[in-house]
């Protein structure tokens, strides 16, 4: 690709192309039934047809359309297991690689943005993407005091792309919405296009950064790397190596994963009460687990793209830390009154008590134990349960209402126990929760394991930043 599509047809009709495709290889497929082949060969094929030109589509329009892949991506721990295998791949590729941007252009836009000399700011670099991503691809460089960095160029057009493809997926979020049991796909997409301003400035993603790295600097299990310089759409950050979270999904050993998800778990929670944001992109092409010769214990994590925020100066929502406390104590009036207080149940919805606490317990089980196993299987099994029209969780789940001011937290931490569920964690979730979200220590939680002794968090004041976008 040698640039972003950005004729608003041609970006439609590719877009458009998916369902047509879909119902084409479906009409195939039964006539290849009918002449005989067997019915679970005909649907590997399909599928598997499917998810490549899931990937082909998104991945070479990137915009709106990858960066929709991405976040869909880290959902498909929820897919049955017959479905997610096919797709399982395509997805995954999408949270870590797309067609690059050619070298040519990639000058020219270093040009435009640094000035005329821009070479000179650089002892090296390296003109093959190490990376690219929805809105912008990263180059390899050495600074000019010998610092490696992470040049990272956003795509000429990008943002009329953007706006162009949540447009065009929102149209077709029919056809999405079956791929994630439980997920109301148009929600997303909303939500997706009111971050489109910010995921396009990197003066304000590199602001988010800075913040992060200040707070975490020194910080035994969370890395970020400094911002070294901004201008207009060209970010220039420390680079960072390590093992990416994808490969840590695909090959891990147990102990990898375990302590990659202990530290993405502490991250989720500390981050807000630390910095006051809250990374609000967390799929696993964003996280690095930094490992050394010693013990898996003192590994680290290393944070990336800090693009998209969401900003909490108190840290997390007491609310949540309050209502979960209740929850696990089996306070089923106390959890809905905070629910109905905070918009999440409307007035005019009358629910039982007793229905609304059956319905939260399996899904914050995580919370209830020192450590939780987190797997594929239960969180199919949670979706599952949320999705199938003859159960109460799927009746209950339609009158609840998630208010604005709790979409991107809410999204946020289903992505991460999706990230989690990937990894097959065993993370202490919990210890976590009480160390660093708001009322949730206030009282002992009944019902699951003892209250652990947390360390007591000092965050500092939380300036009012905000984010853009960042793959590496």
């Amino acid at each position: 690709m040698s640039d972003l599509p950005r004729k608003a047809v041609t970006r439609t009709a590719r877009l458009a192309a998916l369902p047509l495709g879909i119902a084409g290889r479906a009409t195939l497929g039964l006539g290849r039934r009918i002449g005989g082949r067997s019915a679970e060969v005909v649907t590997a094929e399909l599928q598997q047809a499917t998810a490549d030109q899931l990937f082909k589509v998104l991945g070479e329009l990137k915009g709106g359309a990858m960066k929709f892949g991405q976040v869909l991506s880290v959902f498909e721990a929820a897919l049955p297991e017959e479905v997610a295998g096919p797709y399982r791949a395509a997805l995954t590729k999408l949270q870590d690689a797309a067609p690059p941007m050619p070298a040519a252009k990639v000058h020219t836009a270093l040009e435009q943005r640094l000035g005329e000399g821009w070479r000179e700011l650089f002892r090296s670099f390296d003109d093959r993407p190490a990376a690219a991503a929805s809105i912008g691809q990263v180059h390899r460089a050495v600074w000019h005091d010998g610092r490696e960095v992470a040049v990272k160029v956003q795509y000429p057009g990008a943002g009329d792309a953007l706006l162009a493809d949540l447009s065009q997926l929102s149209r077709v979020a029919w056809l999405l919405g079956p791929l994630i049991p439980g997920l109301d796909i148009k929600p997303l997409i909303t939500e997706l296009r009111e971050r489109v301003a910010e995921e396009l400035d990197y003066e304000l993603e590199a602001g988010a950064q800075r913040r992060h790295a200040e707070e975490f600097a020194g910080d035994p299990d969370i890395v970020v790397p400094g911002v070294v310089a901004q201008a207009d759409q060209v970010l220039v950050t420390e680079w960072m190596d390590g093992v990416p979270l994808a490969e840590v999904i695909a090959n891990g050993t147990q102990e990898e994963r375990d302590r990659a998800g202990h530290l993405l778990a502490r991250f989720l929670f500390a981050g807000p009460s630390r910095t006051g944001l809250l990374h609000a992109d967390p799929h696993p092409g964003n996280f690095r687990l930094l490992k050394d010769d010693g013990p898996a214990e003192g590994w680290r994590l290393g944070v990336l793209d800090f693009g998209t925020v969401d900003r909490l100066p108190g840290g997390l929502p007491a609310p949540i830390g309050a209502s979960l406390r209740m929850a696990l104590a089996g306070d089923a009036a106390g959890v809905l009154d905070m629910l109905r207080e905070e918009g999440f149940v409307k007035p005019s919805i009358e629910l039982d008590p007793d229905a609304v606490l059956d319905y939260l317990l399996p899904i914050i089980e995580p919370a209830a134990v020192d450590t939780f196993h987190f797997t594929r299987s239960w969180m199919r099994s949670q979706a599952a349960r949320i999705a199938d029209p003859r159960s109460p969780a799927y009746n209950l789940g339609k009158q609840l209402n998630l208010p604005p001011a709790y979409l991107l937290i809410h999204r946020v931490t289903l992505s991460t126990i999706g990230v989690l569920c990937q990894l097959g964690a065993k993370a202490p979730f919990r210890t976590e929760m009480l160390a660093w979200l708001p009322q949730f220590a206030d009282e002992a939680a009944g019902g699951g394991a003892d209250q652990a002794e947390a360390p007591e968090p000092e965050p500092k004041p939380a300036k009012k930043r905000g984010g853009g976008t960042r793959k590496r």
